[in-house]
């Protein structure tokens, strides 16, 4: 087993998505994902579904409305929400300031979404 070295932010891979968020790669493995991510008020994501990736959103810093299977959830700094696979979900940042969050997929969910 190889330790490869922190990561952070600053070093992992980016990459831009919807209306100007922002992801961070900081483990890449074919059986685990997790990435940072960073929304800026106002944005949302597409309301989506994953045929085999149960993910774990976390938030790290600001407010998150999650939608998942129909139920809003409000998540505050240090709370998360579990989505089995096949549960349409959305994540909206409705508040005033950058929303960040962890969202850790088991398997990688790239490749796997339904919309």
């Amino acid at each position: 087993m190889e330790i490869v070295g922190t990561i952070s932010a600053a070093t992992a891979p980016h990459y831009v998505w919807g209306s100007n968020c922002d992801g961070w790669h900081l483990v890449q493995h074919s059986s685990v994902s997790v990435i940072q991510e960073r929304m800026p008020p106002g944005a949302a994501e597409v309301r989506h579904s994953h045929v085999r990736a149960r993910q774990f959103f976390f938030v790290l810093a600001g407010s998150a409305v999650l939608e998942a299977g129909g139920v809003e959830h409000q998540l505050a700094p240090g709370q998360g929400l579990e989505v089995p696979p096949g549960v349409p979900h959305q994540i909206f940042n409705r508040s005033a300031d950058v929303l960040e969050f962890l969202v850790i997929s088991a398997p990688p969910s790239h490749g796997d979404r339904v919309v």
